[in-house]
């Protein structure tokens, strides 16, 4: 972006043009004519993977091997770094999940996170959770469109600033406005989710009023959507960068729509992008956009020059960190590395090692107890309703208060004894980590759907359990359908669940993703039935 300023030594007849043309400028610490290198390193949507997977693949560990290696190549060459991130931390492993993502916390602390966009499923928890994190962190947590309902006021740090080498700064941080309805309505009875394209400009405002940044940079957590087609979705990344002056923004590190953003020519994404191969960022009115798809499987590597107050990409990078890809050598599948394996840390696993131990411990702490057994075999879950089906059911359909559930029996895998229940046991149920949504339809559009559903046939894992809904299937017909004690009504709007599995046309069900009314909570099956029992 080309910016206008004022220097502090400059001939008479030039420093008088300078002035008439930017008099609200003040002056800048940056010396003209010299190239400054920025290096911007960015994750996002890390859901508890402190840890490296089964496979030995991604992990804070690795991470931070790959980190400190660049900023020893970036600072021998001259250059600056900041490491953001695009937000949701929180909720996806259990060893994380159980422990409130305090190894998550303190990882990125130790790894220097320099600033985060405040995600949705940092809501999942409570606001005293939240505040604990902070603190864990060390950095800042950045939404300059989250409100406190009581006082009209920003409940977090909007934006924070950063002197590098003489460049000022800014990085504003906005939450997608969709999460009042992604989290539980307790979490947030006090807090209102603002339009955040509204509150950019206010933002901008007060920065260039008080503290006049060379350089404005936004961490989001709204998802990018190519071409701003959000769907369903409350507007991303590109409704934000369009919303405003060409180049108000110099570059947005987001997250929240989970993909590797890159783009095989304006508004179209390259779908043939694969682990270690180019990636081009998107630009939308001049801003640069960026997401480095989920769990630390990437760390985006951003490299520019600001010279004169101009703002240009050298290059751009998605590094795998430590993934893996199927082979076939001799016969038999393996998984090799797509690039050079990066060594874990040991100052980093020295910090997370005690805590992968204590929720591995953890998952054997009980959690309930019971009186009678919950069945989930294969040869009774796939014939008949069964009483853990319609618990799982149940579940999901009070965590994000709708009127019924539907779940695939093909995803309860096991029984449960009576006695003592510990968290193992429900991950031997529901192992799969899916998630759960919903989706508000008619009652018209909810006959046609059951239609489908309630009459998939038994000994699949297609069979429905349900929970909240009577109905009679007879003839390969669904009638007499009853949801909290009323009929059917057509033109009545009804929500239900149903795991992601399943709502992306799994099992032959239909395909109801692209509904306008479908939304993806993002907690995972076997954390909500914990919770539930």
């Amino acid at each position: 972006m080309k910016r206008c300023y004022r220097f502090a030594i400059l001939p008479f007849v030039l420093l008088m043009s300078v002035l008439v043309g930017c008099s609200t400028q003040p002056s800048h610490s940056w010396q003209p004519d010299h190239s400054y290198k920025i290096t911007v390193l960015h994750t996002n949507d890390h859901h508890g993977r402190f840890w490296q997977n089964k496979y030995g693949e991604y992990g804070l560990a690795a991470r931070k091997t790959l980190i400190d290696g660049i900023r020893k190549e970036v600072a021998a060459a001259g250059g600056s770094v900041l490491l953001l991130s695009g937000g949701d931390i929180n909720t996806g492993v259990p060893e994380s999940d159980l422990l409130d993502a305090e190894p998550d916390f303190k990882g990125m602390k130790l790894l220097g996170y320099d600033a985060m966009a405040l995600g949705n499923h940092e809501f999942d928890n409570s606001l005293a959770v939240l505040a604990q994190q902070q603190e864990w962190a060390g950095f800042p947590f950045l939404s300059a469109n989250i409100y406190q309902r009581s006082t009209g006021q920003r409940k977090f740090q909007a934006y924070t600033i950063f002197d590098l080498q003489g460049v000022k700064v800014a990085v504003i941080g906005f939450t997608t406005e969709d999460t009042y309805k992604l989290v539980h309505p307790d979490t947030v009875a006090d807090i209102e989710f603002r339009d955040p394209k509204v509150e950019a400009k206010k933002v901008l405002a007060e920065l260039h009023q008080q503290e006049q940044p060379d350089l404005v940079f936004a961490v989001t957590h709204m998802g990018h959507y190519a071409n701003a087609q959000h769907g369903v979705n409350a507007p991303g990344d590109v409704s934000l960068a369009r919303s405003l002056k060409p180049g108000e923004l110099d570059l947005i590190v987001g997250g929240h729509s989970q993909e590797p953003v890159c783009m095989e020519q304006p508004n179209r994404y390259d779908v043939h992008f694969k682990p270690g191969t180019e990636c081009q960022p998107d630009q939308q009115n001049g801003t640069w956009i960026v997401q480095a798809h989920e769990w630390g499987k990437y760390l985006g590597r951003a490299d520019y020059t600001f010279k004169n107050g101009e703002f240009s990409l050298d290059s751009y990078r998605l590094i795998p960190v430590n993934l893996k890809k199927k082979v076939l050598l001799d016969g038999k599948k393996l998984r090799v590395f797509v690039a050079d394996e990066i060594a874990a840390d040991p100052q980093a696993l020295a910090l997370l090692s005690p805590y992968q131990q204590q929720g591995q411990a953890q998952l054997g702490v009980n959690i309930a107890q019971l009186k009678g057994r919950l069945e989930g075999d294969r040869n009774k879950v796939r014939f008949a309703q069964t009483n853990l089906g319609r618990m799982i059911a149940t579940a999901h359909m009070q965590r994000v208060n709708a009127d019924f559930a539907v779940m695939n029996s093909g995803g309860v895998r096991a029984s449960i004894e009576p006695g003592d229940v510990s968290y193992k046991d429900v991950l031997t149920v529901q192992p799969f980590s899916n998630t759960i949504t919903y989706v508000d339809m008619s009652g018209a559009e909810v006959l046609e759907y059951l239609s489908v559903v309630a009459t998939m046939p038994v000994d699949t894992g297609a069979y429905a359990q349900f929970a909240g809904i009577e109905m009679t299937v007879s003839n390969g017909k669904v009638s007499d359908v009853v949801i909290a004690g009323q009929s059917l009504d057509s033109a009545q709007i009804y929500r239900f669940t149903v795991p992601n599995f399943n709502a992306a046309g799994g099992d032959g069900y239909p395909k109801i993703t692209e509904h306008r009314g479908f939304v993806d909570t993002g907690f995972v099956d076997a954390e909500v039935l914990k919770a539930f029992m």
